[in-house]
C-alpha cells in the first residue's frame, strides 16, 4: 500500500517537534547540531523540502543558529555602503592628484623650455641682451 502524504500542518508540527527533540539532545538520529540536514533526517524528509515548501522553519533553524538570511544580508548592506563610501572618497582623491599632476606637468614642461632657452643664450657668444649697455 502507498503511503499517504500528510498535511502541511502535520509536516510542519513534525519538522518543529524535531527541531524540539535536537535542541534537547533527544534526538535518535544520533544529531547532536541544529542544522536544516538534521532536522529534516529527524522528521524523515529532505533539506529541500524544508527549503522550498517550509521557509519559515529553514529560517527559524538559521536564527537558532546566528545565521539569519536577513542579518547576513543587513550585514552585507552596511559593508557594501561602506565600501561604496571608500570608494568615493578614493576616486574623489584620485581625481584631485591626476588634476594637480596635470598642473605639475605643465609647470615643469614650462620650466624645461625656459632651461633650455638659458642654456643657449648663456652658451652663445655671438647673442647680445636687450636693453642693456654694450661695453
Amino acid at each position: 500500500m502507498s503511503q499517504q502524504r500528510k498535511s502541511a500542518t502535520i509536516r510542519e508540527k513534525e519538522l518543529r517537534l524535531a527541531i524540539y527533540r535536537i535542541e534537547r539532545g533527544k534526538a535518535h538520529t544520533e544529531a547532536t547540531k541544529l542544522s536544516v540536514s538534521a532536522v529534516a533526517r529527524k522528521a524523515g524528509v529532505t533539506p529541500a523540502l524544508i527549503h522550498n515548501h517550509y521557509p519559515s522553519i529553514a529560517e527559524e533553524i538559521r536564527v537558532k543558529l546566528g545565521a539569519s538570511s536577513r542579518e547576513r544580508r543587513d550585514a552585507a548592506r552596511d559593508e557594501m555602503k561602506l565600501e561604496r563610501e571608500k570608494t568615493y572618497k578614493l576616486r574623489k582623491e584620485l581625481a584631485e592628484a591626476t588634476s594637480q599632476i596635470a598642473k605639475l606637468a605643465s609647470i615643469n614642461e614650462t620650466l624645461l623650455l625656459e632651461n633650455q632657452f638659458l642654456r643657449a643664450t648663456a652658451s652663445a657668444s655671438n647673442l647680445r641682451q636687450l636693453g642693456t649697455k654694450n661695453r
